[in-house]
């Protein structure tokens, strides 16, 4: 007897368009180009806009004949998706040589003028290390690059929401003419986020420039700006606080050894400032900036401080001496530092008592990270006081450094450390906490 039912069809092929767009969005290019030659709904599913708001570009600059294709591919995926486009970043990566960034530079024109002419959604742009202080970036080049990069801000001025160029290193000049594309429609900016760490070349004094000034006074709801601490002034600080108080969240101020820090900021400043925006919260953020005096002058008792972080990054000075910032300095934030990051190589000073006595004062620390000469029963001690809720931290990560090849010893204490308080480690705690040879 013959059968005359139909062949049982695939479950696949009555797969739900939501459910197939959920699969792909987990495929790469490749797959997805496979995928859409398998019929015409699982080609629809492919093209549908949500698959493609989100794009990361990364140019390598390693030479290599498979590299050719990231141009080619970088162009066809913006003429073909670019439209749907909503966050998009961009990643230079060891850029080698000359001709590299002469390629690079080319396909961005081309990348930036097509999505600025098919785009109507895009709200982050993020571009970041450019470096364009380096010598690969020949100056003819470099001049076009930015007009370009001008050119699609202007553009996209309406729409961005967030701007990241972290690393550009860029003259003063070429930085405000970028940051003023942003306003150049209607000489405001409504963007609520720029990332311009590291914006500028090494050792510009930003925070003396009436060309800077005039540009972030363009800029009226800003909500998380990021940069460095060569960009702070009076005159900033009363900008932000006119324009901005009322959307203003977040500073993230790195302060770098290298870049000029020596100026003088009014505490008046930064009161009125947080006066006027309430929800402000400061992040410092130094990298070889350490001493005493020079961290005096940054941190003044106004400042609405979240998080601090001192990086020595490994660099030894016997000028300078951790005791004091930790016994002078941050306690005054023991209302509002919820997050400390240290990382010191000072010639084998141990801070034991003195790190102790500051978290035990921050009544709203959470957050402990410490590369640092400590003794090993500083980490009994805390944890101990931890369990007596005489802290609330709920994230303690410690390197404990020592001068001796073999932490045999110390790596058995911490064990039994470890064991002690298991109970709350385990429940309450993201703990990690080593020793480590610093001979």
């Amino acid at each position: 007897m013959e059968d005359d039912s139909e062949p049982e069809q695939s479950s696949w092929a009555s797969l739900p368009d939501v459910c197939l767009r959920h699969i792909f969005h987990w495929l790469d290019d490749r797959d997805r180009s496979r995928a859409a030659l398998v019929c015409k709904k699982w080609s629809c599913a492919m093209h549908s806009g949500s698959l493609w708001r989100c794009r990361t570009i990364t140019f390598y600059g390693q030479p290599s004949g498979a590299r050719t294709l990231e141009f080619q591919s970088a162009l066809w995926y913006t003429k073909k998706f670019g439209k749907y486009l909503k966050h998009l970043e961009i990643k230079l990566s060891n850029p080698y040589n000359t001709p590299f960034i002469k390629r690079f530079q080319v396909i961005m024109r081309g990348l930036l003028s097509h999505l600025g002419k098919c785009n109507s959604h895009l709200v982050s742009l993020s571009i970041k290390y450019l470096e364009l202080d380096c010598l690969i970036w020949k100056n003819v080049v470099r001049a076009q690059f930015i007009k370009n990069l001008a050119a699609f801000l202007k553009r996209m001025s309406n729409q961005l929401d967030y701007l990241n160029l972290k690393g550009a290193r860029i003259t003063l000049e070429e930085g405000c003419e970028l940051l003023n594309s942003l306003s150049s429609l209607t000489n405001r900016s409504f963007i609520s986020e720029i990332n311009i760490e590291d914006f500028f070349s090494l050792h510009l004094s930003v925070y003396s420039s009436a060309l800077f000034h005039q540009t972030m006074s363009k800029f009226h709801r800003l909500t998380i700006l990021t940069f460095n601490y060569n960009c702070i002034s009076d005159e900033l600080l009363d900008i932000l606080r006119e324009h901005s108080s009322h959307s203003l969240c977040t500073l993230n101020i790195k302060c770098h050894i290298h870049d000029p820090h020596g100026q003088v900021v009014s505490g008046m400043s930064w009161a009125n400032l947080a006066k006027r925006a309430p929800k402000l919260n400061v992040n410092f953020f130094f990298e070889r900036v350490m001493k005493h005096d020079h961290l005096a002058r940054i941190l003044l008792v106004e400042i609405p401080v979240r998080s601090i972080s001192l990086r020595s990054c490994y660099f030894s000075d016997p000028d300078w001496t951790m005791r004091p910032t930790l016994t002078n300095l941050l306690p005054a934030y023991w209302h509002g530092l919820q997050k400390l990051t240290l990382e010191l190589n000072n010639d084998h000073e141990l801070l034991d008592n003195e790190l102790l006595q500051l978290i035990l004062s921050c009544k709203k620390l959470l957050f402990l990270k410490v590369w640092a000469f400590l003794s090993v029963s500083f980490m009994e001690r805390l944890l101990q006081n931890r369990a007596e809720r005489k802290c609330i931290l709920t994230t303690i990560k410690v390197r404990i450094y020592t001068a001796q090849d073999d932490s045999t010893e110390e790596e058995r204490l911490l064990a039994d450390i470890y064991r002690k308080f298991k109970y709350l480690i385990d429940s309450e705690l993201n703990y990690f906490v080593i020793t480590y040879p610093m001979v």
